[in-house]
């Protein structure tokens, strides 16, 4: 996944209207009209997040006779949770060497007696 895809698919979901439109689809796909119901927003002003999500490819459209639904892509939602999820493996394995570090001895080692 390139920088910019990756650049592209965390601005499109750094917008709650976005992120909503993106939650919506996850139940199926929508045409513009279903997905601007919940808002107070204009319909232009869907068209606008859908084509921010489209243009990061989160989204695709499809043409049904004369609905035009909007389709979530999942393969792009995986790909930036995979991102997500290569730095988060590593910072987890960087934390449990620290908690190993700083754990006490499960077994304290033996004291030596003066003789």
């Amino acid at each position: 996944m390139s920088d910019e895809t990756v650049n592209l698919g965390f601005a499109a979901l750094a917008d709650p209207v976005r992120r909503a439109i993106i939650a919506r689809l996850s139940r199926g796909p929508a045409t513009v009209n279903e997905i601007a119901e919940p808002f107070e927003i204009s319909l232009q002003a869907v068209s606008k997040h859908i084509q921010v999500l489209e243009h990061a490819g989160l989204v695709t459209r499809t043409r049904e006779a004369q609905r035009r639904p909007v389709h979530l892509n999942p393969d792009a939602l995986e790909a930036l949770t995979a991102w997500i999820d290569g730095y988060r493996l590593l910072h987890e394995q960087r934390f449990r060497r620290l908690d190993a570090l700083l754990a006490p001895d499960a077994t304290p080692a033996p004291r030596k007696e003066p003789s």
